[in-house]
């Protein structure tokens, strides 16, 4: 095999041959014409240069910023690039401190990377720093710091410009961080700004140690889309972020540091105060933002007024998390809306601990049936005339393992919602029938008493409730006389169809069916004419204007009496019985007799208590007198 010739020695170069041509460029293939191949280059009759010089003149003329540093940190030759691009004249480059340079001691972390480098103990450095240009302007570059072979000792620096990439990166992230429409940072740099006030460096070294935030929704913001379509939309939510960040400024002028201003999507908006000092300054800010909203808005022309929910929050950094802190606003922004919208409301924990606990209570409420943790309490319905019970109303308790025992308004509306009002009402049927039944057997020389259970209207339409009463009556042996059961007003009047259907059967079965809380609702006589309801059951908001009537200071209302005795007599004419809630003094029951009401509820007579109670009661007269009295 035939050695190739090695240049630079006293012989000269071989001739070069096909294979030791050197490779062309591009421009070259395309120029060079396809049927001949090109021939060899002369041989060259001089010698070249040593390496020595040959990299040294590599190292002037490269456009990349470059410096020879020694091992005691001083720059030993830099080329015409780095002059430059620092602003210097090469010569007095030379001789430098090439830390200096390029700011490399100024965090502790990169100046020991760079001494263990020049002491040759690390391979490479590279980092980026901002230094200030001669001139003024601020220059970004990519320091780079490599050791040289150990015969020339030392370190090469190289420095490359990134000014524009960085300006570029910059761009793209404030693109990336702002809404287009607004211009306000977007919900990504919001959480950012959010997450880094709240790391524990940034309020332990200085700051009062709080955060707080203001979370707004438009009012009626979808209606604007709706009618007058989304660009004009558009530019009413320019024009509210305009008003908020003058907002922010102004509260800015009077406190330390401006709260960011933020749109987090649609029409919500966020104001994070950071380092706050307390509940007031975030009542005054709602206040501005409220008032600042509510001014009407002139879009080219066209006149718009919307106003603004706003929920508050303020608390201690420490121990906060962003998802808590924003949990908690979307809560309190939820209370402003359903408090009746245009307000601002302030974080609550009692309040919030409430709505943790219906959360809880919605989860444990299908298998708390199964577990057996309700009972049933009964209050008596007593007799106008001759103060006997009647009947009794069946009230659903829920023995609760975590929060003790809890009232129907805990948990009834929760059971509507996720539709277990449908096993929880079957068996508080049964168990209401199944007690009735045991009171007559245990006293059978007594008139039989009624009970009367509550039903829902979702019983209606998710169940067979004629089927289910059917069902429970020939169970338990009671006749279906001594069942009533209780339809809220607005759910019977509001209803047609199946459930109007459904107490029409019940009623020819012959179970008795009363309208509760009647007054409060529709109190459409004529339509509850043709319903199949026997009973009516007063609110006890018509009981209540009574019990004041032997106080000077607050004497009874003639108006009060006449309304209920009305009611009393267009009951009576279309054949319904009259029951009154909520009687609590001898007073309100003697003038409910004497306009003709036919029986009576209340804690005069007796709170709701246990079955053996009850049974003290029957054959009773005057329970009224003690028995069962609270």
């Amino acid at each position: 095999m035939r050695e190739r010739a090695v240049s630079g020695t006293s012989e000269g170069p071989a001739p070069a041959t096909e294979r030791d041509r050197p490779i062309v460029t591009e421009s070259e293939i395309f120029t060079s014409p396809r049927t001949e191949a090109p021939s060899p280059p002369p041989p060259s009759t001089s010698t070249s240069p040593p390496p020595s010089a040959s990299y040294r003149s590599v190292f002037t003329a490269a456009p990349l910023a470059m410096a020879v540093v020694d091992r005691e940190g001083m720059v030993t030759g830099a080329n015409a690039a780095l002059a430059a691009l620092l602003g210097h004249d090469q010569e007095t480059l030379t001789g430098a401190v090439a830390a200096d340079l390029v700011d490399l001691a100024s965090d502790a972390r990169t100046w020991h990377a760079y001494r263990e480098l020049l002491r040759g103990r690390r391979a490479r450095l590279r980092c980026t720093r901002r230094l200030k240009h001669p001139e003024g302007h601020a220059l970004w570059v990519r320091v780079t710091v490599s050791p040289l072979p150990a015969d020339d000792g030392g370190v090469l620096l190289s420095v490359a410009d990134i000014s524009d990439r960085r300006e570029l990166r910059a761009e793209l992230r404030h693109a990336r961080m702002h809404d287009p429409v607004t211009r306000l940072p977007n919900r990504a740099l919001f959480f950012e700004r959010l997450t880094a006030a709240l790391d524990a460096e940034s309020y332990e070294e200085s700051g009062t140690g709080r955060i707080g935030l203001c979370y707004l929704d438009l009012d009626g913001f979808k209606a604007v889309n709706d009618t007058l379509g989304h660009r004009v939309g558009d530019r009413l939510l320019a024009a509210v972020a305009e008003r908020l960040t003058r907002c922010a400024e102004a509260a800015g002028r009077t406190r330390t540091g401006t709260p960011l201003v933020a749109r987090l999507g649609g029409d919500e908006f966020a104001l994070l105060v950071e380092d706050s000092t307390g509940t007031e300054q975030l009542a005054d800010l709602a206040e501005s933002l409220l008032d600042t909203i509510q001014a009407p808005f002139d879009l080219s022309g066209r006149r718009l007024s919307v106003s603004a929910s706003i929920g508050v929050v303020e608390r201690h950094a420490a121990g906060t998390t962003p998802t808590a802190l924003m949990q908690a606003a979307d809560t309190t922004l939820y209370w402003a809306k359903a408090d009746g919208k245009s307000r601002w409301t302030l974080f609550d924990p009692e309040r919030n601990a409430s709505r943790v606990t219906r959360q809880a209570l919605a989860s444990t409420l299908r298998p708390a049936i199964d577990r057996g943790e309700f009972a049933l309490e009964y209050q008596p319905l007593v007799g106008m005339e001759d103060d006997r019970v009647h009947g009794v109303e069946a009230l659903v308790r829920w023995h609760h393992p975590r929060f003790g025992t809890l009232t129907p308004n805990r948990f009834i509306s929760l059971a509507e919602e996720d539709g277990s009002i449908v096993p929880l009402g079957r068996w508080v049927l049964r168990t209401a029938c199944r007690q009735a039944r045991d009171w007559q057997v245990a006293h059978p020389d007594e008139p039989p008493i009624f009970v009367s259970v509550n039903v829902a209207v979702r019983q209606v339409w998710d169940s067979d409730l004629v089927a289910d009463v059917a069902a429970t009556l020939e169970e338990t042996g009671l006749a279906p006389r001594l069942l009533q059961l209780e339809l809220t007003e607005s759910a019977v009047m509001g209803s047609s169809g199946r459930p109007i259907q459904a107490l029409k059967a019940l009623s020819d079965m012959g179970v008795r069916i009363a309208i509760d809380d009647f007054g409060t609702g529709y109190s459409n006589l004529a339509y509850l004419s043709r319903l199949p309801v026997s009973v009516l059951k007063l609110d006890g908001s018509f009981v209540r204007g009574f019990q004041y009537e032997e106080r000077a200071a607050a004497p009874p209302n003639p108006a009060d009496e006449v309304i209920v005795e009305a009611m009393v007599q267009l009951a009576h004419r279309l054949g319904l019985t009259v029951t009154a809630e909520c009687v609590e003094t001898s007073a309100q029951a003697t003038r409910l007799r004497r306009i003709g009401c036919d029986t009576g509820q209340g804690w005069l007579y007796s709170r709701p208590v246990s079955p053996d109670r009850i049974s003290e009661l029957l054959g009773t007269p005057g329970v009224q007198a003690g028995v069962g009295k609270p």
